[in-house]
């Protein structure tokens, strides 16, 4: 059953699991399950995604009941009046606090400007050889995006050599390797934390959390940052 974090008479919020596609996806043929029909079938309701989150990210995943809400909501991510927060864990010791700006190509070659802020908040080094180094070490963020471009942190922290652990297409395939070996994982370590914007018919504002999956519990267990 999912975990429903937000309700009112216009909008509903998930905790999407890891792995999780919103929607049928003509890419993503192995899939049987969906957030948009497990959740319509759930609470016996019709419902439409209001934004878009990647199939293996977690978090908060935004559906609307009504036509003038989806369209609201929508027009409100697609002008970036939505703010957004994600955790992400990655490779190597980032700096304390970074602006990411790097445009980004569409698949039609155009470009397009996407920035993101993050800020540091643990880091660990493990006594793990990875490589040349005799230890490993990862820092857990917190990301803001100013944009909302396709796989936007997922490419701008491969960009600043600092990959999403667990990220197939533009992370580091040596760790993912050695994460699924030793720790038997798989999940990129990317969670939609929380949403904040102002409601589209009562205007007032309203924030939206997820709590962490238990995949991304298990590996801040692993780095020693659950005890802190």
């Amino acid at each position: 059953m999912l975990e429903i974090i937000y309700q009112d008479d216009h909008l509903i919020a998930i905790n999407k699991p890891h792995g999780l596609l919103v929607h049928r996806s003509s890419i993503a043929a192995d899939a049987e399950e969906f957030a948009l029909q497990l959740l319509r079938d759930q609470i016996g309701r019709k419902v439409n995604p209001a934004h878009r989150i990647d199939r293996k990210t977690g978090g908060v995943l935004l559906f609307a009941f009504d036509k003038v809400s989806e369209i609201a909501m929508q027009q409100a991510f697609m002008e970036n009046r939505v703010k957004k927060k994600y955790l992400a864990v990655l490779r190597g010791y980032t700096p304390d606090a970074e602006v990411i700006d790097y445009p980004l190509r569409k698949e039609n070659g155009t470009l397009q400007d996407a920035l993101t802020n993050y800020i540091t908040l643990e880091r660990a080094e493990l006594d793990v050889p990875f490589g040349s180094h005799l230890t490993s070490r990862y820092s857990l963020i917190e990301a803001s995006p100013e944009t909302g471009r396709m796989h936007q942190l997922r490419k701008h922290f491969a960009h600043i050599f600092h990959p999403i652990i667990g990220d197939r297409t533009h992370g580091c395939n040596k760790q993912n390797k050695l994460f699924k070996e030793k720790w038997d994982m798989e999940t990129m370590l990317l969670h939609a934390s929380q949403l904040l914007f102002m409601h589209p018919v009562t205007r007032e504002e309203v924030t939206i959390n997820a709590a962490l999956q238990p995949e991304f519990i298990r590996v801040m267990q692993l780095m020693g940052w659950m005890d802190k």
